[in-house]
Parts: C-alpha cells; structure tokens; sequence
C-alpha cells in the first residue's frame, strides 16, 4: 500500500471572467489553482497557509471533487477521481469529508442535530434502523465532546464551538479516512480555537486520519501539521516539515507570513524586524511572468522577470521551495527567518 493518499499533478482549476454587455463573452481566465502538485501522506496532517485570495480553499475543495478540476491529475488512494460519477463519486464522498468554515451557515437550522449527524449514516447505508443510527450518533457526540442528550437541539441553541463540534461529528459520519478543515477555526473565538485545535488533534491520531488543515494562522498550522504547504497565487510555493518552515523558511512569502505572526514575549515582540510586502496581490486573472511573487518580492534579480521557478530543495531535509534563491539560476542565496 502506498503511503501517499491524495495525490495532484498539474492540478488546475480556472474559472471564465466574464465581460460586460449584453452577450458578456468571456473577456480572460482567473486561474485559482494553476498547476499544483501536491502528495499528502496516510495519517498525516498537512497545513496549507496563505493569504486570503491565494486560492486554498478552492484547492481543498478540488481535492475532494466538490468543485471540477480543468487539467491535471487527481488520485485519492490510488485512483483517479477526476472522472468519477454516481456510485465510484458516492464513494468518495464517505471517503473524503469536509469541515466548513462558518458553523453558522454549514448546519440547517431546521434540522436536529441527530438528523445533521445521521444523514451521512442513511446516505451510505452505514448503520441499518433508527436505533442502531441513534447509538452511533450518541457515540459520536462523545467523540467531539458534546453530551448526546443534545441530539434533539437545534442549532441556534449552540455556541459558534458547539456548532463547529457537531459539524466534525456530521464529517466523521461517514468513517473517512481524509478531512479537510477550511478555515475550521476562523469564525471562532481564540480560546475556542485552541480547543477545537486539540480537539482535531485528538482525532487525528485517534480515528488514523489524514487531514489537510487549510488557514491563513501560521501559528495554527504550526501547532497542528506535520508539514505545512504555504500558497501563492494559485501555486505551492514551499513545502516541508512543520518546524523547518515555521522556523527557517526558504521562501521570501514564507519569511513576511512568519513576521506577521505576533510572538508571546513582549520584548522579543518589540525587537524584531516586521517584513512589510510592498504592493497589492497581483489578480489570479493577470499573472505576472516568471516568478509569480516577484512584483512584491524585496529579493528580486535578473531571472525572477523570466523564469517561473519549479520547487526545489532548500534549506533542511524535505523542504522544497520555488525560488531562484536556491536554484541553479543567478546566485544562491539564503533566506533567514526573523527571531
């Protein structure tokens, strides 16, 4: 078996910009993910980090076929999904699950909590009669600590955590083996996403899930991956070991994310060097040539204008990033990450 579950090659999702008028023809192309290869491991919890627009959650809802890919490759477990339909989808479905963003707008509020959490039940024929559905639900409220005497109770009777708790069990419904978390704890107040942080955890190495954790909290990531993924307009732009990127990133969008991250120790906090980008995100419809960071990079020379750098080996064992920095291109150079 190989230890590889999800696997993207070229992976490609790209959407019409439509233009104006009355025939409104399609006037370019937004290209929200644009040629990401990708393995996540069995067991593992990857991190994919970013700033907002860069395209991660449309790239974790492609990994799952909620949205179509338009080019590459796609395999969950050694199949291709990319073109899957009825039962081989269906089966992917309890597979692969999702933990949205929002708990608020992702449960029906005119459904029960044991009819959220035992639809997936029904749906793929897991537990066969009303009482063998009401005992597994029971047993996975206890999973995500609630008490299963809420199981009657309606969502606006939860707080933003309870909800986001009974969203995991509806995700765990289906015995998946991957998950994806969309910005799982963004609507949530800090002290509740530490909880639902170890809560993952937890499950994690409970259940032998495989997680891919998406936030733009580098510091979240940090806490919960085994590796972490950072994202730059549609493409990966390093990857590696958890601690070897968010301490010693190869890649200049990596080392500003970092700085951006507040430190617990007030002194160091003042001391330290912030790393301000200079410029706004260029727009997925207009991707600059060469290296897509370039316009906002304070290291860039001759080849960034050019050449689009591929992710190479940089810095510590495993730790891949696109950057000419490190490349065979012009003269290497090493990026350090602020104390």
């Amino acid at each position: 078996m190989s230890d590889v579950l999800v696997s993207a090659r070229g992976l490609e999702v790209h959407f019409p910009v439509r233009g104006q008028g009355l025939r409104k023809k399609q006037a370019g192309v937004l290209r929200a993910v644009d040629g990401v290869d990708l393995d996540i491991l069995r067991g593992e919890t990857l991190g994919l980090v970013g700033e907002s627009g860069c395209g991660k959650s449309t790239l974790g809802n492609a990994l799952l076929r909620l949205i179509p890919s338009t080019g590459g490759s796609l395999d969950f477990a050694g199949t291709d999904i990319t073109t899957l339909n009825g039962k081989g989808l269906r089966e992917l479905r309890r597979r692969a699950g999702m933990v949205f963003q929002d708990p608020f707008a992702s449960l029906d509020p005119r459904r029960t909590v044991a009819q959220t959490v035992s639809e997936p039940l029904e749906v793929h024929g897991l537990r066969k009669g009303r009482t063998e559905r009401a005992r597994r639900v029971a047993e996975l409220l206890e999973l995500v600590g609630l008490d299963p005497a809420v199981a009657g109770r309606y969502p606006h009777e939860f707080s933003g955590g309870q909800r986001q708790r009974v969203g995991i069990a509806r995700a765990l419904a289906g015995e998946p083996d991957f998950l994806v978390c969309d910005e799982a704890i963004a609507s949530l107040d800090v002290s509740v996403q530490a909880q639902v942080l170890n809560l993952l955890r937890r499950l994690q190495r409970q259940l032998g899930l495989t997680l891919l954790f998406i936030s733009h909290d580098l510091s979240a990531v940090r806490h919960i991956s085994d590796r972490i993924a950072v994202m730059y307009l549609g493409r990966i732009v390093e990857i590696g070991p958890a601690a070897a990127v968010g301490t010693d990133p190869q890649m200049p969008y990596t080392q500003a994310l970092l700085s951006a991250v507040p430190l617990p120790h007030p002194a160091l906090e003042r001391q330290r060097k912030r790393i301000v980008l200079r410029g706004d995100v260029p727009s997925p419809s207009a991707v600059p040539s060469g290296c897509r960071f370039r316009t906002r990079c304070p290291y860039v020379f001759e080849p960034c204008d050019d050449v689009d750098p591929a992710l190479q080996p940089a810095g510590g064992p495993d730790q891949l990033a696109a950057c000419h920095l490190h490349g065979v291109v012009g003269t290497p150079a090493t990026v350090t990450a602020e104390p």
